[in-house]
């Protein structure tokens, strides 16, 4: 059997107890369909150091099902590292990348295969809908998509998350790809090759509560952005030199009015007024300046970016018969 005819589907969960055994039996039967199509599909759940009990119950979906291979994590080391270890397992045939909490359907999986036969290194699902999301979580999402397409040079495509199949060679490329801010929508770009939708309308999570709030999210918009733009560095460039020739047509105000009028009282509110917006644009320039340096530091020191801590391999040929090289 050839390469093109294996994929591995991983899943990175993160206190899933709940939603797993739900998901799992439809994972078995895409699984199904694609044997009777010739592909050989095995699974790779990848537990990110949950705290309640989704190694045990993946433990026992692993015990029941003969084509699923389980990876625990030492810690959390959050999703996007998840997937990473998840993918650098994948060493034969392509790797389908799907969330625990069901809301990317499994059931089309399928359509990103035919697409991957078709020739295709990319197949990414593009949402159309994102039902059981608020209307101000929906609002930011389609604004963060639509600002790092401006800043990055990196295509990113607009509303599309991790639900993708990458090809063998893809994810050749992807594992040389080792830094330590991960911002996987826009490796998936950087990679290149050749790309397609498929669209799609997001379903509601299945069990369970999400693990990304709203701070959560911030954070991971920052990464994106500073990981793919230096737009942020730019920005604050043109800030301070605005704010700088402001300052000199001030200062000519001041001195024109005190020689023409006199400096009778002295000005303090403005003073001041100038003194605090002149610190406070300082202050933001370097905390840009310092996201970045802080991540050029992270970078230095070269840390792994995940440790295992336990390996269930799935048996059979073409088996997931390694552990990563981290």
């Amino acid at each position: 059997m050839s390469a093109h005819d294996r994929l591995t589907i991983v899943i990175a969960a993160f206190d899933e107890a709940h939603a797993l055994p739900m998901l799992h039996p439809r994972i078995a039967a895409v699984m199904e369909t694609l044997a009777a199509d010739g592909i050989e599909t095995r699974v790779l759940y990848v537990d990110d150091g949950s705290g309640d009990a989704t190694w045990q119950v993946l433990q026992g979906i692993a015990a029941g099902d003969a084509r699923v291979a389980l990876l625990r994590l030492s810690r959390n080391f959050g999703k996007e590292v998840a997937l990473t270890a998840g993918l650098d397992m994948v060493t034969e045939g392509a790797a389908m990348i799907l969330d625990a909490d069901g809301q990317d359907p499994p059931e089309l999986i399928p359509q990103f295969v035919a697409h991957w036969r078709d020739g295709y290194d990319d197949v990414h699902g593009t949402r159309l809908s994102r039902e059981g999301e608020s209307w101000l979580k929906r609002s930011t999402a389609h604004v963060f998509y639509r600002v790092i397409q401006r800043l990055a040079k990196t295509p990113v495509p607009a509303d599309t998350g991790d639900y993708r199949l990458l090809s063998p060679r893809a994810l050749d490329a992807l594992r040389q790809l080792r830094e330590r801010h991960r911002f996987m929508k826009g490796l998936f770009g950087w990679i290149g090759f050749n790309r397609i939708a498929v669209p799609y309308a997001r379903e509601q999570r299945i069990a369970g509560r999400t693990k990304f709030g709203f701070w959560r999210l911030w954070n991971f918009a920052l990464d994106g952005v500073t990981s793919f733009s230096t737009a942020p560095l730019r920005l604050a460039t043109y800030v301070g030199v605005f704010t700088a020739c402001g300052a000199f047509v001030f200062a000519l105000y001041v001195i024109g009015k005190a020689l023409m009028y006199g400096d009778r009282v002295a000005g303090w509110p403005t003073m001041m007024a100038v003194i605090l917006f002149l610190g406070a644009v300082q202050l933001v320039a370097l905390g840009v300046i310092g996201e970045y340096l802080g991540r050029l530091y992270e970078e230095s020191k070269q840390r792994p970016l995940y440790l295992v801590s336990a390996w269930h391999q799935a048996p059979g040929p073409g088996s997931l018969d390694r552990l990563p090289d981290v």
